[in-house]
Protein backbone atom coordinates (compact mmCIF):
# COMPACT_ATOMS: atom_id res chain seq x y z
CA UNK A 1 0.00 0.00 0.00
CA UNK A 2 1.54 3.44 -0.70
CA UNK A 3 2.40 5.29 2.15
CA UNK A 4 3.60 9.08 3.32
CA UNK A 5 7.11 9.40 2.82
CA UNK A 6 9.85 11.97 1.75
CA UNK A 7 13.86 11.57 0.86
CA UNK A 8 16.12 13.43 0.37
CA UNK A 9 19.37 13.83 -2.32
CA UNK A 10 21.77 14.90 0.59
CA UNK A 11 21.09 11.48 2.05
CA UNK A 12 20.80 9.03 -1.14
CA UNK A 13 20.25 5.23 -0.85
CA UNK A 14 22.77 4.60 -3.21
CA UNK A 15 25.43 6.36 -5.03
CA UNK A 16 27.49 4.68 -8.42
CA UNK A 17 30.27 6.38 -10.03
CA UNK A 18 32.12 6.46 -13.20
CA UNK A 19 34.46 8.16 -14.90
CA UNK A 20 32.81 11.97 -15.98
CA UNK A 21 29.59 10.33 -14.09
CA UNK A 22 27.75 9.80 -10.98
CA UNK A 23 24.19 8.35 -10.19
CA UNK A 24 22.21 9.54 -7.02
CA UNK A 25 18.90 7.25 -6.18
CA UNK A 26 16.38 7.19 -3.63
CA UNK A 27 13.98 4.67 -3.47
CA UNK A 28 10.20 5.32 -2.60
CA UNK A 29 9.00 1.46 -2.04
CA UNK A 30 8.16 0.60 -5.92
CA UNK A 31 9.91 3.60 -7.01
CA UNK A 32 12.99 4.82 -7.61
CA UNK A 33 14.53 8.27 -8.58
CA UNK A 34 17.64 8.90 -10.01
CA UNK A 35 19.44 12.13 -10.05
CA UNK A 36 22.16 11.98 -12.56
CA UNK A 37 25.40 14.08 -13.13
CA UNK A 38 27.60 13.91 -16.74
CA UNK A 39 30.99 16.04 -16.68
CA UNK A 40 31.50 18.43 -19.65
CA UNK A 41 33.30 15.54 -22.38
CA UNK A 42 31.32 12.49 -20.97
CA UNK A 43 29.77 10.32 -24.14
CA UNK A 44 27.88 7.01 -23.69
CA UNK A 45 29.71 5.73 -26.61
CA UNK A 46 32.92 6.15 -24.81
CA UNK A 47 32.61 6.10 -21.28
CA UNK A 48 29.76 3.55 -20.85
CA UNK A 49 29.50 1.02 -23.12
CA UNK A 50 32.54 -1.01 -22.68
CA UNK A 51 31.08 -1.83 -19.14
CA UNK A 52 27.82 -2.78 -20.34
CA UNK A 53 29.08 -4.12 -23.48
CA UNK A 54 25.99 -3.33 -25.83
CA UNK A 55 26.61 -0.69 -29.12
CA UNK A 56 24.14 2.22 -27.63
CA UNK A 57 22.13 2.89 -24.96
CA UNK A 58 19.21 0.25 -24.19
CA UNK A 59 17.35 1.84 -21.47
CA UNK A 60 14.37 4.16 -21.41
CA UNK A 61 14.73 7.53 -19.79
CA UNK A 62 12.05 9.30 -18.05
CA UNK A 63 13.24 12.47 -16.44
CA UNK A 64 13.55 15.99 -16.29
CA UNK A 65 17.03 18.29 -17.02
CA UNK A 66 17.92 20.60 -14.03
CA UNK A 67 20.76 22.63 -15.91
CA UNK A 68 23.22 21.83 -18.89
CA UNK A 69 22.43 20.44 -22.43
CA UNK A 70 22.54 16.73 -24.07
CA UNK A 71 22.19 15.94 -27.13
CA UNK A 72 20.67 12.32 -28.25
CA UNK A 73 20.98 10.69 -31.63
CA UNK A 74 18.90 7.56 -31.97
CA UNK A 75 20.19 4.46 -33.91
CA UNK A 76 18.14 4.99 -36.80
CA UNK A 77 19.47 8.44 -36.95
CA UNK A 78 16.90 10.78 -35.08
CA UNK A 79 18.13 13.54 -33.06
CA UNK A 80 17.59 16.19 -30.40
CA UNK A 81 18.90 18.63 -27.85
CA UNK A 82 17.66 18.59 -24.37
CA UNK A 83 18.45 21.73 -22.29
CA UNK A 84 18.06 22.60 -18.64
CA UNK A 85 13.66 23.40 -17.67
CA UNK A 86 13.21 19.78 -20.91
CA UNK A 87 10.84 17.51 -19.36
CA UNK A 88 11.93 14.16 -21.60
CA UNK A 89 11.46 10.78 -22.65
CA UNK A 90 14.64 8.94 -24.41
CA UNK A 91 13.95 5.56 -25.88
CA UNK A 92 15.80 2.66 -26.04
CA UNK A 93 19.01 2.44 -28.84
CA UNK A 94 20.68 5.77 -28.44
CA UNK A 95 23.71 7.59 -28.33
CA UNK A 96 24.20 11.38 -25.98
CA UNK A 97 26.94 13.29 -25.19
CA UNK A 98 27.01 16.37 -23.05
CA UNK A 99 27.40 19.17 -25.03
CA UNK A 100 29.08 22.70 -23.99
CA UNK A 101 31.35 23.11 -20.66
CA UNK A 102 28.01 22.79 -18.18
CA UNK A 103 27.74 19.00 -16.62
CA UNK A 104 24.34 17.50 -17.73
CA UNK A 105 22.30 17.27 -14.49
CA UNK A 106 18.91 15.64 -14.48
CA UNK A 107 16.06 13.34 -12.51
CA UNK A 108 15.43 10.38 -13.70
CA UNK A 109 12.63 8.38 -12.46
CA UNK A 110 10.58 5.20 -12.76
CA UNK A 111 11.21 1.84 -15.13
CA UNK A 112 14.48 4.12 -16.39
CA UNK A 113 15.91 4.77 -13.06
CA UNK A 114 15.84 0.99 -11.89
CA UNK A 115 17.25 -0.28 -15.44
CA UNK A 116 20.42 2.50 -15.14
CA UNK A 117 20.82 1.26 -11.53
CA UNK A 118 21.14 -2.23 -12.44
CA UNK A 119 22.94 -1.88 -15.74
CA UNK A 120 25.84 0.17 -13.24
CA UNK A 121 25.37 -3.13 -10.27
CA UNK A 122 26.21 -5.29 -13.31
CA UNK A 123 30.21 -5.66 -11.87
CA UNK A 124 30.42 -8.59 -14.26
CA UNK A 125 30.40 -6.43 -17.55
CA UNK A 126 30.78 -9.62 -19.21
CA UNK A 127 30.00 -9.92 -23.00
CA UNK A 128 30.75 -12.22 -25.59
CA UNK A 129 33.73 -11.28 -27.90
CA UNK A 130 36.45 -12.01 -30.22
CA UNK A 131 39.73 -11.59 -28.85
CA UNK A 132 42.75 -11.31 -31.00
CA UNK A 133 46.60 -10.46 -30.10
CA UNK A 134 48.85 -10.15 -32.13
CA UNK A 135 53.32 -10.16 -32.05
CA UNK A 136 55.74 -8.95 -34.08
CA UNK A 137 58.11 -12.64 -34.28
CA UNK A 138 61.66 -12.55 -33.20
CA UNK A 139 61.62 -8.53 -31.98
CA UNK A 140 64.11 -8.88 -30.07
CA UNK A 141 66.34 -10.21 -32.25
CA UNK A 142 65.30 -7.32 -35.52
CA UNK A 143 65.74 -4.57 -32.46
CA UNK A 144 69.26 -5.90 -32.13
CA UNK A 145 69.60 -6.24 -35.83
CA UNK A 146 68.79 -2.86 -36.54
CA UNK A 147 69.04 -0.09 -33.35
CA UNK A 148 67.45 1.53 -31.31
CA UNK A 149 66.17 4.66 -33.94
CA UNK A 150 65.20 2.45 -36.98
CA UNK A 151 63.43 -0.09 -34.59
CA UNK A 152 61.12 2.70 -33.51
CA UNK A 153 60.56 4.35 -36.59
CA UNK A 154 59.71 0.74 -38.26
CA UNK A 155 57.37 0.35 -34.98
CA UNK A 156 55.35 3.45 -35.96
CA UNK A 157 55.48 2.54 -38.98
CA UNK A 158 53.75 -0.99 -38.14
CA UNK A 159 51.48 0.19 -35.42
CA UNK A 160 50.15 2.17 -38.17
CA UNK A 161 49.24 0.04 -40.87
CA UNK A 162 47.60 -2.69 -38.22
CA UNK A 163 45.47 0.43 -36.70
CA UNK A 164 44.46 1.09 -40.39
CA UNK A 165 43.36 -2.65 -40.42
CA UNK A 166 41.58 -2.56 -37.43
CA UNK A 167 39.25 0.58 -38.47
CA UNK A 168 38.60 -1.08 -41.57
CA UNK A 169 37.29 -4.58 -39.81
CA UNK A 170 35.71 -2.19 -36.80
CA UNK A 171 38.13 -3.87 -33.90
CA UNK A 172 38.03 -2.10 -31.16
CA UNK A 173 42.08 -1.60 -29.70
CA UNK A 174 42.58 -2.26 -26.16
CA UNK A 175 45.86 -1.62 -25.66
CA UNK A 176 49.67 -2.03 -27.41
CA UNK A 177 51.59 -5.07 -25.87
CA UNK A 178 54.94 -3.13 -26.36
CA UNK A 179 55.28 -4.99 -30.39
CA UNK A 180 51.79 -6.05 -30.76
CA UNK A 181 48.19 -5.50 -30.23
CA UNK A 182 45.43 -6.48 -28.26
CA UNK A 183 41.87 -5.83 -29.46
CA UNK A 184 38.22 -7.30 -29.77
CA UNK A 185 35.48 -7.60 -32.39
CA UNK A 186 31.43 -8.00 -32.31
CA UNK A 187 32.59 -10.74 -35.36
CA UNK A 188 34.62 -13.72 -35.31
CA UNK A 189 34.60 -13.15 -39.31
CA UNK A 190 35.50 -9.45 -39.06
CA UNK A 191 38.64 -10.45 -36.83
CA UNK A 192 39.94 -13.45 -38.30
CA UNK A 193 39.26 -11.43 -41.27
CA UNK A 194 41.39 -8.45 -40.11
CA UNK A 195 44.39 -11.08 -39.18
CA UNK A 196 44.58 -11.85 -42.26
CA UNK A 197 45.27 -8.51 -43.72
CA UNK A 198 47.83 -7.26 -40.96
CA UNK A 199 49.88 -10.53 -41.81
CA UNK A 200 49.86 -8.54 -45.39
CA UNK A 201 50.20 -5.83 -44.32
CA UNK A 202 53.28 -6.40 -41.99
CA UNK A 203 54.93 -8.81 -44.64
CA UNK A 204 54.82 -5.72 -47.06
CA UNK A 205 57.11 -4.35 -44.45
CA UNK A 206 58.87 -7.49 -44.80
CA UNK A 207 58.21 -7.76 -40.80
CA UNK A 208 56.72 -11.42 -39.79
CA UNK A 209 54.03 -11.11 -37.53
CA UNK A 210 51.64 -13.44 -35.71
CA UNK A 211 48.39 -13.49 -34.46
CA UNK A 212 46.12 -15.38 -31.93
CA UNK A 213 42.21 -15.08 -31.98
CA UNK A 214 39.74 -16.67 -29.73
CA UNK A 215 36.15 -16.40 -28.79
CA UNK A 216 34.07 -16.57 -25.42
CA UNK A 217 32.87 -14.21 -22.39
CA UNK A 218 35.41 -11.20 -21.25
CA UNK A 219 35.06 -8.96 -19.10
CA UNK A 220 35.60 -5.31 -19.41
CA UNK A 221 36.98 -3.27 -16.96
CA UNK A 222 37.60 0.48 -17.51
CA UNK A 223 39.54 0.31 -20.81
CA UNK A 224 41.03 -2.95 -20.42
CA UNK A 225 39.56 -6.74 -21.17
CA UNK A 226 39.92 -9.50 -19.00
CA UNK A 227 38.66 -13.15 -18.57
CA UNK A 228 39.70 -16.47 -19.71
CA UNK A 229 39.16 -15.63 -23.16
CA UNK A 230 41.48 -12.87 -23.42
CA UNK A 231 44.23 -15.47 -21.64
CA UNK A 232 43.78 -18.40 -24.11
CA UNK A 233 44.31 -15.93 -27.18
CA UNK A 234 47.70 -14.67 -25.49
CA UNK A 235 49.11 -18.50 -25.17
CA UNK A 236 47.60 -19.24 -28.05
CA UNK A 237 49.77 -16.80 -30.03
CA UNK A 238 52.91 -18.52 -28.14
CA UNK A 239 52.42 -21.22 -30.63
CA UNK A 240 51.83 -19.48 -33.65
CA UNK A 241 54.60 -19.07 -36.74
CA UNK A 242 55.77 -16.71 -38.30
CA UNK A 243 52.89 -14.71 -40.95
CA UNK A 244 50.39 -17.28 -39.28
CA UNK A 245 47.06 -16.97 -37.30
CA UNK A 246 46.03 -19.65 -34.98
CA UNK A 247 42.56 -19.78 -34.29
CA UNK A 248 40.73 -21.27 -31.37
CA UNK A 249 37.74 -24.43 -32.03
CA UNK A 250 34.84 -21.65 -30.75
CA UNK A 251 36.41 -19.14 -33.29
CA UNK A 252 36.35 -21.82 -35.97
CA UNK A 253 32.67 -22.89 -35.27
CA UNK A 254 31.38 -19.21 -35.66
CA UNK A 255 33.40 -18.69 -39.34
CA UNK A 256 31.24 -21.11 -40.63
CA UNK A 257 29.62 -20.06 -43.68
CA UNK A 258 32.21 -17.82 -44.15
CA UNK A 259 34.62 -17.85 -47.26
CA UNK A 260 37.44 -18.06 -45.00
CA UNK A 261 39.03 -21.74 -45.30
CA UNK A 262 41.16 -23.25 -41.81
CA UNK A 263 43.20 -26.06 -41.45
CA UNK A 264 43.74 -28.34 -38.37
CA UNK A 265 46.78 -26.89 -36.53
CA UNK A 266 47.15 -29.88 -34.23
CA UNK A 267 46.42 -30.01 -30.09
CA UNK A 268 48.10 -27.86 -27.48
CA UNK A 269 48.54 -27.11 -23.64
CA UNK A 270 48.02 -23.59 -23.15
CA UNK A 271 50.14 -22.08 -20.07
CA UNK A 272 47.98 -21.81 -17.43
CA UNK A 273 44.97 -23.54 -18.49
CA UNK A 274 43.74 -27.25 -17.72
CA UNK A 275 43.05 -29.64 -20.64
CA UNK A 276 44.71 -29.63 -24.07
CA UNK A 277 42.79 -27.63 -27.12
CA UNK A 278 42.71 -28.19 -30.48
CA UNK A 279 43.63 -24.99 -32.30
CA UNK A 280 43.03 -24.35 -36.05
CA UNK A 281 44.97 -22.77 -38.90
CA UNK A 282 43.89 -19.84 -41.26
CA UNK A 283 44.78 -21.09 -44.93
CA UNK A 284 45.29 -18.87 -48.17
CA UNK A 285 46.79 -15.75 -46.24
CA UNK A 286 48.06 -14.54 -49.32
Amino acid sequence: MPRLQAKNFAAPDDVRTMPKMTIETVGLDEAKVGRCAFEPGWRWSTDVAPFVGTGSCQVRHVGYTLSGALRIVMDGGQALEIEAGSVFEIPPGHDKWVIGDKPWVSLDWGASGRAMEAALKDESNRSLATVMFTDIVASTATLERIGDAAWHDLLIAHNARLRAELNVYRGREVKTTGDGFLAVFDSATRAVTCAAAMIRSAKAMDLPIRVGVNTGEVEFVGDDVRGIAVHAAARMLDHAGPNEVLISTTTRDLLEGSPLTVEDAGTYELKGLTGARQLFRLASLA
